[in-house]
């Protein structure tokens, strides 16, 4: 037993080890993106960027949006041409966002998957 929790706590460190090492490459390799004074008045103007950085894409989105919208127009038109695959995939994809739904309904009322509380 004693030789399984050496041999455990040597896998640890290992994996320990690479992970630091690729955090420290990870770092070095992003520092431009690190602020050089982290100060309240910073986060706040970083925070202020990005809210008017996602403000200023909004339009975009919303005409990607409407792209979108069209093409689904189009597809339901010509709804008889449509291969198996994609129609598999499009109720693939509705039975996962009815999924995400219940259980976010679930969830969100303080309940669990399985009935019981804990």
């Amino acid at each position: 037993m004693a030789a399984l929790i050496r041999q455990l706590q040597t896998r640890v460190a290992t994996v320990t080890e690479t992970v630091a090492k690729y955090n420290k490459r990870v770092l070095e390799k992003n520092k431009h993106y690190v602020a050089d004074n982290p100060t309240i008045e910073k986060c706040q103007e970083l925070s202020k960027q990005l809210f008017y950085t996602r403000l200023a894409s909004l339009p975009v989105r919303y005409n990607e949006m409407w792209k979108e919208l069209d093409h689904l127009k189009a597809k339901l038109t010509h709804r008889n041409d449509l291969e198996l695959e994609d129609l598999g995939v499009s109720i693939l994809f509705l039975v996962e966002c009815y999924g995400w739904f219940c259980m976010g309904e679930i969830v969100g009322r303080g309940g669990t998957v399985t009935g019981y509380k804990v």
